[in-house]
């Protein structure tokens, strides 16, 4: 699909600014382009910068990309026109269904969050749109939809802010000083998001107090000239690189705003077991962390305290009832009670059995790592083992 654009005000935004779906029609970008003479910074390595030409905006379209490199701006009147596509943003508080159809009976195709941004392609005289969002296309009720010249200002308010490399390597450094160390080299075209865009010297200080925090580190910054630094601030911007917070010159880079785009059901379904997954292995790890807690407490035939004494089956019992989970009282009711599962796709939590001639009499639980904590005999009490101490007779699974 083509790049699609959209007039915007460039009022407060600085020289000249655009929006424009590039790459796909709902990654949202207004990007602002700050026309200043270009002057390469020392230590930096830059490539040529955008054409600037005449008295006009214009985008050479290629393919499904607009990037720095075929982007022409100039400053002009207050209100930049560009011929577009329609952009429509949901404006429901949760999720927004795109049908199949234009019928509310229709299949489900995907879902768009508050705040998604779509293309519109047509709005029907019983009030749907058609519309196409990320990979999903269909039909949403069109008054769901914040459209056309609200929907541009909207995209500038919820979309994510993020800097566009804009030449060929991008030195990203340690602190906003081209003579601060390297971090890494940023490559044209890589989005990066911005965390931090007014710098002041408060904070240049906090962050040196809080991320060079030992001698080695505060040497690697010895030669940056603070008082330098200090006056060149307002030249630089906070990004996020691998989760570190690194700066970058903003000659260099295109700040663009980008919105969320619909899910299909597909992916949808990829996320909601993705997120059951995250929260079991959490679940799990409680769990083990909980059970460790009673370390060296005593073994109790016939007793169900974790505190005052306990054996093989009540101390299991005990964990998963501390979590919400009620299972049987004694280890051969727990054998039953559970699904089996095998030792080499065993996790944390799960429970290992043991006895003879298949008849079960000890319970353990695993805890990773090859390893079981149980409440092992009157004279170990509560202990960690080797989870093939013994062969186990079955591995069974609680939390499904």
């Amino acid at each position: 699909m083509k790049s699609h654009i959209v007039k915007l005000s460039v009022m407060g935004l600085g020289l000249a600014s655009m929006l424009a779906f590039a790459g796909t029609p709902t990654q949202i970008q207004a990007k602002q382009v700050i026309l200043t003479e270009k002057s390469s910074l020392a230590g930096e390595e830059i490539s040529s910068p955008s054409t600037v030409t005449g008295s006009s905006v214009s985008i050479e379209d290629e393919g499904n990309s607009a990037t720095p490199n075929n982007v022409h701006v100039v400053t002009g009147d207050a209100i930049i026109k560009m011929e577009y596509d329609r952009l429509g943003i949901s404006n429901k508080t949760k999720s927004l269904s795109i049908y199949k159809k234009a019928d509310a009976k229709a299949k489900v195709v995907g879902k768009m969050g508050k705040n998604a941004a779509c293309n519109i392609e047509k709005v029907t005289k019983n009030g749907w749109a058609k519309v196409e969002s990320g990979s999903v296309k269909g039909y949403v009720k069109a008054n769901a939809l914040v459209k056309d010249a609200k929907a541009e200002k909207l995209a500038l308010e919820v979309g994510k802010k993020v800097a566009i490399v804009n030449t060929a390597t991008l030195n990203a450094r340690v602190l906003p000083s081209t003579q601060a160390p390297k971090h890494s080299l940023v490559p044209i075209g890589e989005e990066l998001e911005v965390v931090r865009e007014n710098i002041s010297e408060k904070y240049v200080n906090s962050f040196i107090d809080k991320n060079f925090t030992d001698k080695k580190e505060m040497a690697s910054i010895a030669k940056v000239n603070m008082e330098d630094m200090a006056n060149e601030l307002s030249d630089w911007i906070g990004v996020s690189v691998d989760n570190q917070t690194v700066f970058v010159s903003k000659e260099f880079v295109s700040i663009a705003y980008e919105l969320e785009q619909a899910y299909s059901t597909t992916q949808l379904k990829q996320q909601e077991a993705k997120k059951k997954k995250d929260k079991e292995a959490k679940l799990r790890s409680s769990m083990v962390t909980y059970a460790k807690k009673y370390l060296g407490n005593r073994y109790v035939y016939g007793g169900t305290s974790l505190t005052k004494g306990t054996d093989c089956s009540g101390f299991t019992m005990r964990i998963y009832e501390h979590f919400g989970y009620g299972i049987p009282r004694t280890s051969s009711s727990q054998a039953a009670y559970t699904s089996k599962t095998s030792v080499s796709k065993a996790e944390p939590g799960d429970l290992f059995f043991y006895g003879s001639g298949g008849s079960v009499s000890h319970v353990a639980m695993y805890i990773g790592d090859g390893q079981v904590i149980h409440a092992s005999s009157a004279r170990t009490g509560i202990k960690i083992s080797k989870a093939n101490y013994r062969k186990p007779i079955k591995v069974g699974k609680v939390i499904k």
